[in-house]
């Protein structure tokens, strides 16, 4: 293999730079070419690629977001589509490609190697929502905004004895929230995985509340419900003012975390490992401390298991 390609596809995830700066040294170093096509599969349609070398990845590792950036790109679902991806790639004589980022990137990934393209997933998203892997790439730093984010909040709550309701992101996953809730202490947590019951929100707020909990913190998924809507039910059945703060895409952006520079660093060399090695249609992940590749066939056929352990632990030490 001389010649391979990287590309970031749907949302932008803290340490995508770190896996793109792995990936085109690993390759130089192994005597190969790398193209960055820009703008996701979108970009891939255009033929907008450019060539990445060693030199032209320095001084990125610190970098949130992607140098590549990013786009949704519909008509890359279709079969004219895809066939022509297909074809850029075979006129760029590309024999193999590294795809940074989701469920729905991988799974273009998956319809290239269907039509005799190598490829590679690399998971970079910050909801940790991908089968096959404990960690991807863009979590830490998300939850690690996220904490702070609440803890700036917990000083203004207990300064004037408020009820925050904080939404973090996670559209089909409680990931974030979850290990949010237990890093910043919550009163009580929301997410998709689980029914909606705010009966039983209003009752932990009630017994933090019998034995003196001023500040009582609620962290709500974006899936699960809105903050706004959990917001407007306690204000009609609490005394305490109730304040609700939507972190939004702050928890998208900054520098990545130390852990995941490491995690875009292991994940982008393995990648290209597995390229050399003739290796096709798998993820690069982390299982049990250890880097290791998954097929796609097997991310597909499980969703991620959220840890619910984590909520009964949470309810716990709330109260």
């Amino acid at each position: 293999m001389k010649t391979i390609a990287v590309l970031t596809s749907g949302g932008d995830a803290p340490g995508m730079n770190a896996a793109i700066r792995a990936v085109v040294r690993t390759a130089s170093a192994n005597d190969c070419t790398v193209f960055g096509v820009r703008h996701g599969y979108q970009g891939l349609l255009d033929d907008d690629l450019v060539k990445l070398t060693p030199e032209s990845v320095a001084d990125m590792i610190q970098r949130g977001g992607t140098i590549l950036q990013t786009a949704r790109c519909e008509a890359f679902k279709t079969p004219e589509g895809l066939q022509r991806g297909v074809e850029v790639l075979r006129a760029r004589h590309i024999e193999g490609l590294v795809v940074v980022g989701g469920d729905g990137s991988f799974r273009g990934a998956y319809s290239l190697a269907q039509h005799g393209m190598q490829t590679v997933g690399i998971p970079g998203t910050i909801d940790n929502d991908i089968h096959g892997t404990d960690e991807t790439i863009g979590f830490d730093t998300a939850l690690n905004t996220a904490v702070e984010a609440i803890d700036r909040i917990r000083d203004t709550a207990s300064s004037h004895d408020r009820t925050y309701v904080v939404e973090v992101m996670g559209h089909r996953s409680g990931a974030i929230a979850l290990a949010v809730g237990m890093a910043a202490g919550a009163t009580s947590v929301l997410v998709p995985e689980e029914d909606l019951d705010l009966q039983y929100v209003l009752r932990q707020l009630v017994k933090g509340a019998a034995r003196g909990k001023k500040h009582p913190i609620v962290v709500v998924a974006e899936g699960a419900v809105s903050g706004a809507e959990v917001g407007e039910f306690l204000k009609q059945h609490i005394a305490s003012e109730v304040r609700v703060t939507v972190l939004g895409h702050i928890q998208r952006g900054g520098a990545p975390s130390a852990r995941d520079r490491i995690l875009g660093g292991l994940f982008g060399a393995e990648a290209v490992r597995l390229l050399l090695d003739g290796v096709t249609n798998h993820m690069v992940g982390m299982r049990c401390g250890r880097v290791a590749a998954t097929s796609f066939d097997d991310v597909f056929y499980q969703d991620s298991q959220l840890d619910l352990n984590y909520h009964r632990l949470i309810d716990t030490l709330a109260v």
